[in-house]
C-alpha cells in the first residue's frame, strides 16, 4: 500500500451491511417528505436490507438543544430513550436521517465515553422516567453513509445516470455536505472535514462531474441561531448568497445536500434572493435545482419525480429531469391524494 492509499484509508468509515434501526428527521419530513420514503424503499426493496423503525421514536430535540432551549440532561434522556427502543427491538446499528440528529447522537455517545458519570446519569433519568434500559449502539450511520456504502449496487440497478441524455456528457454537480456531518465529529464520516466524499462519491459513481468552487465548504446559511432568531436572518441569507455567487460561474446542473436544513435553505433562499434582488443563479432565468441524496438516488433508480416529492421544491426540477431524460407527467405534478390541486402562484422572477 502506497502512502496515498494508506492516508486515504484513515478517512474511511465502516458501515454495517444490514440490520438497521432507523430514526427519521422532523424537518426532513416537513420539507421533503418523499425523501425518507424513498430511502426506505431503496434500502428495503432495491437493496434487500432489514431496516426497522419504531413509530414511538421522537425528534432528537437537536434544534432546541443547539439554541439553548433544552439542557443537556434533557437531550441525553431523549437520546437514551431512542436507544432503548433500538435495544428492545434487538438492533445494534443506528441509521439516522438528519445530520443534526447524527451530530447529536455522536455528541452524547462521546460525552458518555469521556464522562462515565454522565452515562450513569442518563441511565438513571431514563429509568425513572420510562423504566427502560439501553445498550450503546455498535454503529451510528447517517443515511448518506448508507447510500454511499451501496452506491455501486445502486449504479448497477440505475435506470438513469447523471449524464446529459442528448449529448452523453456528464452533468455538473455541486455537493454540499452538512456541517454536522463533516465538521462536528469529522472522524465519523467518509473523508473527514478535509475531504468529505459522501456526496461527491455518489455524483462520480453515477456518471456526473463534481464542481470545485471557492465557497464549496462554506455553511449553507442555516446555522440555527442565524435563521431562528429573526433579526439574524439577513446573516443567514447572505451566507447562501455568497455560495450561489461563487458556484454560478461554473454553471452547475444541480446541487445535492445530505442535510435537510441545507437542502431547504439552498432551495428556498434562491427564490427569496430572486424576489429581493432579481438575482437568478441558474441558466435561462431559472434557479439551480437542489436535491437531497435520497432524491438523487431515487431519480437514478427511476422513481416517479412527483412521488419523490420534487414538486415540493421551490426551484423547479424539470430542467434537470429533461437533461437526464427522466420520464414524467406534467399533468400529475400537482395531483395529490387522488385530486388535482390548483397550481401554486408563480414566482415574480424565477422561471418555471
Amino acid at each position: 500500500m502506497n502512502t496515498k492509499q494508506r492516508i486515504w484509508k484513515e478517512y474511511q468509515k465502516a458501515v454495517p451491511d444490514n440490520h438497521y434501526f432507523y430514526v427519521r428527521s422532523c424537518i426532513r419530513q416537513t420539507f421533503f417528505p418523499g425523501a425518507e420514503t424513498a430511502l426506505l424503499r431503496i434500502m428495503r426493496e432495491f437493496l434487500g436490507k432489514d431496516v426497522f423503525e419504531d413509530k414511538r421514536h421522537t425528534t432528537c430535540t437537536g434544534i432546541a438543544y443547539h439554541t439553548d432551549i433544552v439542557p443537556i440532561e434533557t437531550i441525553m434522556t431523549v437520546v437514551a430513550r431512542q436507544l432503548a427502543l433500538m435495544t428492545e427491538a434487538g438492533y445494534q446499528n443506528l441509521l439516522v436521517s438528519c445530520v443534526t440528529s447524527f451530530g447529536v447522537y455522536l455528541e452524547m455517545l462521546d460525552v458518555w465515553h469521556h464522562f462515565p458519570e454522565k452515562l450513569a446519569q442518563a441511565r438513571e433519568m431514563l429509568w425513572r422516567a420510562t423504566r427502560r434500559e439501553f445498550n450503546i449502539p455498535k454503529a451510528v450511520v447517517h443515511a448518506s453513509d448508507a447510500i454511499y456504502h451501496f452506491r455501486d449496487e445502486i449504479s448497477r440497478m440505475a435506470k438513469y445516470k447523471l449524464i446529459d441524455a442528448a449529448t452523453g456528457t456528464p452533468l455538473n454537480g455541486v455537493e454540499h455536505v452538512g456541517c454536522h456531518y463533516a465538521k462536528v465529529f469529522p472522524q465519523k464520516g467518509f473523508g473527514g472535514a478535509e475531504f468529505p466524499c459522501v456526496l461527491s462519491g455518489l455524483i462520480e459513481s453515477w456518471g456526473g462531474s463534481v464542481i470545485d468552487y471557492p465557497e464549496r465548504r462554506h455553511c449553507c446559511g442555516f446555522g440555527f441561531r442565524q435563521y431562528l432568531v429573526r433579526p439574524n436572518r439577513g446573516y443567514s441569507i447572505s451566507q447562501s448568497k455568497m455560495k450561489f455567487e461563487s458556484m454560478a460561474p461554473y454553471r452547475p446542473d444541480f446541487i445535492v445536500a445530505n442535510c435537510p436544513g441545507c437542502a431547504m435553505f439552498l432551495d428556498r433562499w434562491q427564490y427569496a434572493l430572486s424576489e429581493m434582488s432579481g438575482a437568478v443563479y441558474g441558466g435561462n432565468g431559472r434557479g439551480i435545482p437542489v436535491m437531497t441524496h435520497e432524491e438523487m438516488a431515487g431519480l437514478i433508480l427511476g422513481f416517479d419525480p412527483w412521488k419523490l416529492g420534487l414538486q415540493m421544491h421551490q426551484v423547479q426540477m424539470e430542467p434537470l429531469l429533461n437533461k437526464m431524460g427522466v420520464a414524467y407527467s406534467r399533468k400529475e405534478k400537482y395531483y395529490l391524494a387522488g385530486t388535482t390541486a390548483n397550481e401554486p402562484k408563480k414566482p415574480t422572477v424565477l422561471m418555471v
